[in-house]
């Protein structure tokens, strides 16, 4: 057996303290302080967020940074959850587990899949929907052959066949949903503050979109563990979804909140078409101004909470 000297031994003891003071204090509310929670998923909507925070005190729970605050006289905590449905879903939860949390807002970028939505557009769609919730199916003599038990009430995209989430709601029961709904009562604000806010249409740069970008409220999203800059699956997803907008984050977040029963809405301002563009992707162009979009709306959003 290895000797271990006595400065080794109080310096284990000492991080095993810490380790679990901090696990304990992570385990108990931090802020009681009625807040809306807004959720960036990528760096430049962060930093377009907090630049219009007051009073800012930050908090890291779980390497997850949550800044405290007010934003248009409203108490809120913002923070950034990373990109993906994975990302999103933790840091939401961790924030509902955390602080007292009266309602969630995302505020972000997307590829657009509607042809009437432009780049810089803000989207504000009333449900969400996990379009990679699927089944792979095999395929035999140019067939695809499903399981028994999978569904097939949506189009399916090649080997893809979308499916239902399944939700356990215990006792054994389980819900399947398609599609995940924002708070209607946010929405009408939305809809309300929409027709007081000017967005942006040129970059810091001086890049200028032609077009006057507009804030659309209603319709449809969706999001998958994918960038999708591809022509024919925006069209699919447009045609099948009826959806305004793809992203990766939303739907899982919208799916997170439903669960907590917790009133969300979703900003998504349009970086780029999702592979319907004529050139090259437009995401490099115009992240920054699509970001600022979406916190520029998001901030009308929160002014005109009651």
């Amino acid at each position: 057996m290895r000797k271990v000297s006595s400065f080794a031994l109080l310096v284990a003891l000492y991080a095993s303290l810490v380790g679990r003071v901090a696990y304990a204090d992570d385990a108990a509310p931090r802020d009681p302080t009625p807040r809306t929670a807004v959720i960036s998923a990528f760096q430049p909507e962060w930093v377009a967020l907090q630049g219009r925070l007051k009073d800012r005190k930050d908090q890291v729970i779980n390497g997850t940074t949550f800044a405290t605050g007010k934003i248009e006289g409203k108490p809120v905590v913002i923070f950034l959850s990373g990109i993906s449905m994975v990302n999103a879903s933790m840091t939401t939860q961790l924030s509902l587990d955390h602080f007292n949390i009266e309602r969630i807002v995302v505020s972000g970028i997307a590829g657009g899949a509607d042809p009437n939505l432009l780049i810089g557009d803000v989207a504000v769609p009333e449900q969400w929907s996990e379009y990679l919730e699927s089944v792979f199916a095999r395929e035999e003599n140019g067939q695809y052959l499903l399981p028994s038990y999978a569904e097939k009430t949506l189009a399916n995209f090649h080997m893809m066949f979308p499916q239902p989430v399944q939700i356990a709601k215990g006792n054994g029961e389980v819900e399947k949903r398609t599609w995940f709904p924002v708070d209607a009562q946010l929405l009408a604000i939305a809809r309300k503050a929409a027709q007081q806010t000017t967005l942006k249409k040129c970059t810091a740069d001086q890049k200028c979109l032609t077009h006057q970008p507009k804030i659309v409220v209603g319709g449809n999203g969706v999001s998958g563990m994918a960038f999708v800059d591809n022509k024919i699956f925006r069209q699919y997803a447009r045609s099948t979804f009826h959806a305004e907008v793809l992203d990766m984050e939303s739907a899982a977040v919208v799916h997170v909140a439903y669960a907590n029963r917790t009133p969300v809405i979703v900003f998504r301002s349009l970086s780029d078409l999702a592979g319907g563009g004529a050139g090259a992707n437009e995401m490099g162009t115009f992240f920054q101004l699509a970001s600022d979009n979406s916190a520029t709306t998001v901030a009308a959003f929160l002014k005109a909470l009651p």
